[in-house]
């Protein structure tokens, strides 16, 4: 009995006084609080929710795998909706970011290869929980101001009918997405433009001393940034659906060119993620702590970001979008992280922290952060020379640079939520403002610190959003009755699919109702 009882406590407390009693610098109160935050009860808490609604949606990720792709090339659009395709486009922008090329690097680092293996359960199963997410974004969406809107907040007030705790997450998210994790995606860009173009020229910024290479990457991406946010969500949906695909098939395919230039290493690389999947040393600590936090970070499933793009498409039936949803986490983990992987991986450009000499790479320098680019960069310097590292520079300004536009986005949706109620005059210049002042002083700054700061908007977004859905689900599983109501026309044959939610028992869904 003791045992469970230490057990129960070691994963749903961890004392913080131990913590923050040698803290000394600010990073070490920052680490202490992530370290609180991302306890194994959130791995938990993840993987178990994205089991439990894999098995209450009888794994539509699979069963539905043709109608998601058939489902993304709906062109249906109004002046207050963009089409399936562009929220798709918007809510890969922010899923297909830093983590897909840094984020990756660090699971390796910190978790070993078996962590890679970890990052696709999180995918598989995640995808069901985008489902049901997404979906109950466009149960509760509405229109506000011409456009439509919606997300956690809206139906954690409509359809669980807690306005505190839609609030909490209202402002939870507007801090998360607009003050802590944009320096993770800009600090990723001002490293890599580093790396890519060296170091070596200074200047003096406020008694520091930055690379030149940082500070001209933090001045090119926060002028264009400023340019697109305030032009409103049209043109956030209209450069992500032209940058998103683009730049992922690209590098994939540069991906997939390296893997064939050392095809015979990869059996080895699969032995070498598949061997410690289970072992001690694939602890919460290490593949799948590292696998599972990783994996979340990159396509967001229950993190609560998607509902906020899913709620602003025009479909005819709520499930539609969740579907689309669903596959935008197959697209960011399963090919682009995955191709990061291998592509480490297969190269040996990489070493990893604390654990045994057989898996840990060895080939680089110790002092190289694994919470950077790096070890991508590095992969594809071996095999393309110099161009290697401007190609992942590129890329990576790609990939960060449309996650902040998703980023905005989703902390102005959350705004107007808050507006409402309350209404601050100039509210959205502010945020505009807050969030590009984050992505400058991101862009400058050290890794580790920009990263742990980050993971705490994730995993306190994730907190909230799970149990809310888990919660819902218990109080009438709205998503669950959307799905089956559209299998059931689906089945039928129908021409145009249609959405009662008063037929199917779902209350408060407004804008359904007209």
């Amino acid at each position: 009995m003791q045992g469970i009882i230490d057990w129960i406590t070691r994963v749903f407390w961890q004392d913080p006084a131990v913590c923050f009693r040698g803290a000394e610098r600010f990073a070490d109160y920052v680490g202490c609080v992530n370290g609180i935050i991302w306890s194994e009860a959130l791995i938990y808490l993840c993987l178990g929710a994205g089991l439990f609604f894999s098995i209450l949606t009888r794994f539509a990720q699979v069963r539905h795998f043709k109608e998601m792709l058939r489902l993304l090339f709906s062109n249906k659009e109004s002046d207050q909706g963009i089409s399936s395709f562009q929220a798709l486009a918007v809510s890969l922008s922010g899923r297909v970011g830093t983590g897909n090329i840094a984020g990756v690097a660090a699971a390796i680092g910190f978790g070993g290869p078996s962590a890679v293996f970890w990052m696709w359960v999180v995918a598989f199963l995640g995808a069901s929980t985008a489902y049901i997410e997404s979906t109950l974004g466009q149960i509760y969406k509405e229109e506000d101001e011409g456009q439509y809107r919606g997300g956690p907040a809206y139906y954690i007030e409509k359809a669980m009918g807690q306005k505190w705790y839609a609030w909490i997450f209202a402002i939870v998210t507007i801090i998360a997405v607009g003050a802590l994790l944009p320096g993770v995606q800009s600090n990723s860009i001002g490293n890599a433009a580093e790396l890519a173009f060296g170091g070596e020229s200074t200047v003096e910024f406020f008694g520091d001393t930055i690379p030149l290479a940082k500070m001209v990457a933090a001045i090119g991406v926060v002028a264009i940034l400023g340019f697109i946010i305030f032009g409103g969500v049209k043109r956030i949906a209209h450069f992500t659906q032209i940058v998103v695909p683009f730049m992922a098939l690209g590098y994939i395919l540069i991906a997939i060119g390296v893997i064939l230039y050392n095809f015979a290493e990869l059996p080895r690389i699969f032995e070498l993620i598949m061997k410690d999947i289970f072992t001690p040393m694939a602890g919460f600590g290490a593949a799948i702590g590292w696998g599972v936090k990783r994996g979340v970070y990159s396509n967001e499933a229950g993190q609560g970001t998607g509902p906020h793009a899913a709620a602003a498409a025009e479909v005819d039936h709520p499930a539609q979008q969740g579907l689309v949803q669903a596959f935008s986490v197959y697209v960011d983990t399963l090919f682009v992280c995955s191709a990061t992987a291998f592509m480490i991986l297969i190269t040996q450009q990489y070493y990893v922290t604390d654990l045994s000499a057989e898996i840990s790479g060895g080939m680089l320098a110790s002092d190289i952060s694994a919470n950077s680019p790096a070890f991508t960069q590095l992969a594809l310097e071996s095999v393309m020379g110099a161009a290697g590292k401007i190609f992942v520079a590129i890329a990576l300004f790609f990939f960060a640079f449309t996650t902040l536009l998703a980023y905005y986005y989703i902390a102005e949706t959350n705004v107007a939520y808050i507006r409402r109620t309350i209404r601050f005059p100039g509210e959205l210049i502010v945020l505009k403002l807050v969030l590009m002042t984050s992505v400058f002083y991101g862009t400058v700054r050290s890794a580790d610190l920009a990263w742990a700061m980050g993971d705490i908007g994730v995993g306190l977004m994730a907190w909230l959003n799970i149990i809310g859905i888990l919660i819902l689900f218990f109080m009438g599983s709205p998503a669950i009755k959307a799905l089956r109501d559209y299998e059931k026309q689906k089945n039928a044959g129908v021409a145009k699919y249609t959405f009662d939610p008063e037929a199917l028992g779902i209350k408060n869904a407004d804008f359904w109702k007209k």
